[in-house]
């Protein structure tokens, strides 16, 4: 939505049951996770003065990520999204069950901690893909920015709770509680999941194999130049940002000498401004692009780590965790929806995955580094650094520019017509040429190769393992589009995946076509030779 434009309101998408429902169960789920990170985080610092182990918690959750992004994605577009998320969901209650159970029973070191937390970051991973997917499907589009930005109200309404929540919980009743209150959250989920009725999707064409789904959502994140502009932008910031999570609790127990009931507080003073930052951001995005959104919410970021490193007070830190809170919603909102905008229905989760995948992949390896960084120089120096780090990643990915101005209408078009082929017994047969031939004036060749370069973004976008424009020497005005697909049924599911916006590019190319008739389209498949 570009700047000066009327956005629907924060709430608007809550006239939707289904949205409700899970956005009030998922509320009281994201309490449980903040208190269980809490317990998690504070619970290593008694096991460990390390600050390296102390930071391997953050990483242990979120590495999960990095390993099963891919495939949790390629499964949320393969599979039934709704039996997915009631897996696991079910998958984190056990974990987190398991993980308050061995703690009451005092069997609880440093490695069963980690492992544990691994687990419950496996299921984590697992479901954030479908999770994140299934958005679009239970609000109208033009809502789809105030859903996540509800979603993200939710989740920071939650971080001003939970983690005060939990600092008094672990203060007064030790860890364990915190675990097991986080393993009851998940049932309210789990509910509205069984009861939902999630229609079925409509293909003809069967299911894709895991790998080709993880290839082609690969591909896609290739292809698609608003997707690839968040990856790099959101992997430039979580590298460095990553350190406010890694080190705070280091700084409070080690440095400050304070207990977890500050930690809490601290936590939800982020929380508390990243709230207020998601009921701001209706009015952010009226007047200001989501390229100056993000770019300011770095800046401050990076201003918050070094301030970190320096002040002393928790009041003075709390005001800066505030701060944090509304830069971190405003970046992880317009980040998210950016990404959600760039992809079609088809490949949604597994773009969602790709765009996880490094964001925590970033978090991961940036906990990892900084807690390194800490145990050499000490967390003030480590936290300097970051804030450093971040302002220069701005200035070396400013010129990335997020999507702008209108959503792109990346429903299914359906407006190729069916092969005329009748004779392929095999859908695995392959590979497949499909040509496209134009006659073009010469005077606006140069034009035309401009456009045919949209088009070739989609063919290899779509399933397409190569492309060329081909022009005939001895005939000026003839052009022919060539792309070759792996299989016939490759090539099938092209079919489903054109959408509306991918028309509007095709027939600007062929605007310049100038024959009496229409592009002449032919398909050829690949024969065996007689032995």
């Amino acid at each position: 939505m570009s700047p000066g434009t009327e956005p629907p309101s924060a709430w608007a998408p809550l006239r939707w049951p289904i949205f409700r429902a899970l956005w009030i169960a998922s509320v009281a789920s994201y309490v449980g996770t903040w208190m269980q990170e809490v317990g998690a985080a504070w619970l290593m610092a008694t096991l460990t003065a390390s600050p390296l182990v102390i930071s391997l918690v953050q990483s242990a959750t979120t590495l999960p990520v990095v390993l099963l992004a891919l495939v949790a994605g390629a499964l949320a577009d393969v599979v039934d999204r709704r039996r997915l998320l009631l897996v696991t969901q079910g998958w984190m209650l056990l974990s987190s069950g398991l993980l308050g159970l061995l703690t009451l029973a005092g069997r609880m070191d440093e490695r069963a901690l980690l492992a544990l937390s691994f687990l419950l970051g496996a299921g984590a991973a697992l479901n954030a893909p479908a999770w994140q997917a299934i958005v679009p499907e239970l609000v109208a589009r033009d809502e789809l920015h105030a859903a996540l930005t509800l979603n993200g109200l939710g989740i920071n309404a939650a971080r001003a709770v939970g983690p005060a929540l939990g600092g008094l919980v672990v203060a007064s009743f030790g860890p364990a509680a915190a675990f097991l209150l986080n393993a009851v959250s998940f049932l309210g989920v789990i509910v509205v999941l069984f009861v939902w009725d999630r229609p079925s999707r409509q293909s003809l064409l069967p299911a894709e194999t895991l790998l080709g789904a993880v290839q082609a959502g690969l591909r896609d994140a290739r292809h698609a130049p608003g997707l690839r502009a968040v990856l790099v932008r959101s992997r430039c910031f979580i590298a460095c940002g990553s350190a406010l999570w890694a080190l705070l609790p280091v700084m409070v127990r080690h440095d400050l000498q304070r207990g977890p009931a500050e930690y809490g507080l601290l936590l939800g003073c982020l929380g508390a401004g990243a709230v207020a930052g998601a009921l701001l951001l209706p009015r952010i995005r009226r007047r200001l692009s989501p390229q100056t959104q993000v770019s300011a919410a770095i800046a401050i970021m990076a201003l918050v780590l070094a301030s970190l490193s320096v002040l002393r007070s928790i009041g003075a830190i709390a005001c800066v965790m505030a701060a944090a809170g509304v830069a971190w919603i405003v970046l992880l909102t317009t980040f998210h929806a950016s990404a959600q905008a760039a992809l079609a229905p088809w490949v949604r989760g597994r773009g969602l995955a790709v765009y996880l995948l490094v964001f925590f992949g970033g978090m991961a390896g940036g906990s990892v580094l900084w807690g390194v960084v800490a145990e050499r120089a000490g967390p003030r120096v480590a936290l300097l650094l970051a804030g450093a780090g971040g302002l220069l990643g701005l200035a070396a990915t400013f010129r990335m520019r997020l999507p702008e101005g209108p959503a792109q209408d990346l429903a299914p078009s359906r407006h190729w017509p069916a092969p005329p082929l009748v004779d392929v017994t095999g859908g695995d047969r392959g590979p497949v040429l499909v040509t496209v031939e134009y006659r073009v004036n010469p005077s606006t060749a140069e034009d035309f190769a401009r456009a045919m370069r949209e088009v070739r973004r989609i063919r290899l976008r779509d399933g397409a393992i190569r492309w060329d424009l081909l022009t005939d020497p001895s005939d000026p005005g003839r052009y022919v589009e060539s792309f070759l697909i792996d299989s016939w049924l490759e090539h099938l599911r092209q079919h489903e995946r054109i959408t509306a916006a991918d028309r509007a590019l095709e027939q600007r190319a062929r605007r310049f076509h100038i024959g009496s008739q229409p592009p002449v389209v032919s398909h050829f498949i690949a024969r065996d030779l007689p032995r």
